[in-house]
């Protein structure tokens, strides 16, 4: 079994930055997608920011330029970035994953992220 250990969230004024991790229990060079969705209280997930195998990164319009995804294959662990930080980002960020050799999608405990003065 697969498991994904998301840290980093916390509390954060508006304008400013977190970066979230999530570390993977199993190598992730034979990932086929992976990446972050936030779920907000009373608002369905919603997807934040992907990378996918061959088809490179995708994010939402609402986070494009301020929020960066990465990985790091040697770690087993990818990374949000998030900058300019809004009170509407205000959200659990949960960590998903999906491997080329498919045998099912793996997420996250979620960690809350709080934008708020």
């Amino acid at each position: 079994q697969v498991q994904l250990v998301e840290s980093g969230g916390g509390l954060v004024q508006p304008g400013g930055s977190l970066r979230l991790s999530c570390a993977v229990s199993r190598s992730i060079n034979m990932i086929y997608t992976m990446g972050w969705y936030r779920q907000a209280p009373g608002k369905q997930r919603e997807l934040v920011a992907t990378i996918t195998n061959g088809a490179g990164t995708n994010y939402a319009g609402s986070v494009k330029g301020r929020f960066t995804i990465s990985t790091d294959n040697a770690k087993n662990t990818v990374y949000l970035q998030m900058n300019s930080l809004k009170p509407e980002d205000t959200a659990v960020y949960s960590c998903h994953a999906r491997f080329v050799y498919y045998d099912g999608d793996y997420w996250g405990q979620g960690t809350q992220v709080t934008v708020s003065s």
